[in-house]
């Protein structure tokens, strides 16, 4: 009896202790943005909708106004809402919230490697890299455009053979769009049935899905618990099992690597590996290990996001059949019979809205990847330390009230002036903004454009027969991916 009640006594002095150097260091912080009290320990965890903790988010900006703070577990995290403010600080302040917040799950695969999870030199290096690369290889350009043509063939083949009968789209489209940044990556495109393929995209589909997960957030506030099992060591399995796929396939390359034939990102990142091992006196990034990472970091990108835009491209047209008709007829009279091209959008500014409109409303990475102060800043009134976790809440930005009438409906018109011309709008984006956008943006623009006119230059998409209500709810996962459901492709006459 008296050690239990030595242990309880203990137990309340610990965390009685560890409530009050919480609240001493808050204090410390003169100035640090407010926010909701939390428990000792867990802090705000149990006040936060783990699933989307958007919602929970943007009802706390409510009480605590555009830039406040939570704390999950003992991280302290600053939330910044709305387009004027989270603009303010990835534009103006680029250079100040522009690191990269460290991610447990992540760390011990990543290494502070590739780009996305990457800060300081390594990061300019591989980034300054990547987009020259990707510009080389056609990026922007009608060269690229070719391969993506040449790919929406085989999707378009994919989709007739089902005959206007249901079939689920998710898969397909995915491999599809991968293939894309496949032919960038290695060369050649692969076959949608290859079983190393569909590996492949299986893994990274469902690391991108369980990195949002309630149990991987948990596990990211308390490192310590991860001899549990959970989800988080099937992010981990899944890394593993990706990077191994890359090493062997780098073997591979090296063994017939062309310095005079650079015809993939690889064998262009191995040629500057080469040159610079010529001055062995300067330290290098490009070596094997920052490579395996940036490959797998551009794959996961290139393959996620865009194909989810066009899954929920094509469920939005069998909501609105109306907005449909318009696309085809737009189609109809601008490019007819002729292969889609990136430069038509200038002519159909009502397909060119609807895309835009398609990308705001989805809010496909509504709370982006997380960023880190890189030095102590004065922002809006409030200081924030270095080191500091920072979520640019997206989906804040894209719903903005103040920049969209009816951020809430799916409306084209959002992007269109009175007389029907596209109008540009600076809260659109999705792709965040300022030093950590999107590096493939303009790539993903090209195959948003080309994919989804060629589909809908080919099918009318309907519901399955007796499927009358569409829903327009997302799964759980770090990006905001459509329910699970069938449809229907009608080939056009």
């Amino acid at each position: 009896m008296d050690f239990t009640f030595s242990l309880a006594t203990y137990l309340v002095l610990v965390v009685t202790v560890l409530y009050i150097l919480s609240n001493w260091k808050r204090k410390a912080l003169n100035n640090f943005p407010p926010g909701p009290k939390g428990w000792p320990l867990v802090g705000n965890v149990f006040s936060i909708d783990l699933k989307k903790p958007q919602r929970t988010y943007i009802e706390l900006s409510k009480k605590y106004g555009p830039v406040f703070s939570v704390q999950m577990g003992r991280k302290k995290m600053v939330i910044l809402v709305g387009y004027e403010t989270v603009k303010d600080a990835l534009v103006t302040h680029a250079e100040e919230f522009g690191g990269r917040a460290y991610i447990p799950v992540t760390k011990d695969l990543e290494k502070g490697l590739g780009m996305i999870f990457s800060n300081g030199e390594n990061w300019k290096a591989m980034r300054r890299f990547t987009i020259t690369t990707l510009k080389d290889f056609g990026m922007g350009k009608s060269t690229i455009e070719e391969t993506i043509a040449h790919e929406c063939s085989y999707l378009v083949q994919y989709f007739a053979s089902f005959k206007g009968k249901p079939f689920d789209n998710s898969t397909i489209l995915i491999t599809s769009v991968a293939n894309i940044i496949v032919a960038i990556l290695l060369g050649h495109r692969m076959e949608y049935e290859d079983p190393v393929f569909l590996r492949l995209v299986n893994l990274n589909s469902e690391y991108v899905k369980l990195l949002g997960s309630p149990m991987v957030t948990i596990y990211n506030m308390f490192p310590a618990l991860g001899f549990l099992p959970g989800c988080h060591k099937t992010v981990k399995k899944n890394l593993k099992e990706l990077y191994a796929f890359l090493k062997r396939t780098f073997v591979e390359y090296q063994k017939n690597f062309d310095i005079h034939d650079q015809r993939s990102f690889i064998d262009v990142f191995l040629a500057r590996q080469k040159e610079e091992a010529k001055h062995p006196e300067t330290y290098s990034y490009f070596h094997n290990e920052n490579l395996v990472r940036l490959v797998r970091n551009l794959f996961s990108a290139g393959m996620e996001t865009t194909s989810t835009a066009l899954r929920w491209a094509l469920l939005l047209m069998i909501k609105y059949p109306d907005i449909q008709e318009k696309v085809h007829d737009e189609i109809a009279r601008v490019i007819g019979s002729a292969h889609p091209t990136y430069s038509h959008r200038t002519q159909m500014p009502f397909t060119n809205a609807v895309i835009h409109e398609m990308l705001r409303f989805a809010d496909i990475v509504p709370l982006s990847v997380p960023h880190e102060t890189t030095r102590d800043v004065h922002f809006k009134g409030y200081f924030i330390p270095k080191g500091t976790y920072i979520i640019p809440l997206l989906t804040s930005v894209l719903k903005d009230k103040t920049q969209f009438d009816a951020p809430e409906q799916f409306n084209p018109n959002h992007f269109l002036d009175s007389e029907g011309n596209f109008l540009k709008k600076e809260a659109f984006m999705p792709f965040s903004a300022g030093r950590r956008a999107c590096p493939g943006e303009i790539l993903a623009r090209m195959e948003l454009f080309i994919f989804f006119t060629s589909l809908l230059q080919k099918f009318s998409f309907r519901p399955p027969p007796g499927v009358t209500n569409i829903n327009l709810s997302s799964d759980v996962g770090f990006t905001s991916v459509p329910l699970e459901g069938m449809i229907c492709a009608i080939p056009r006459a």
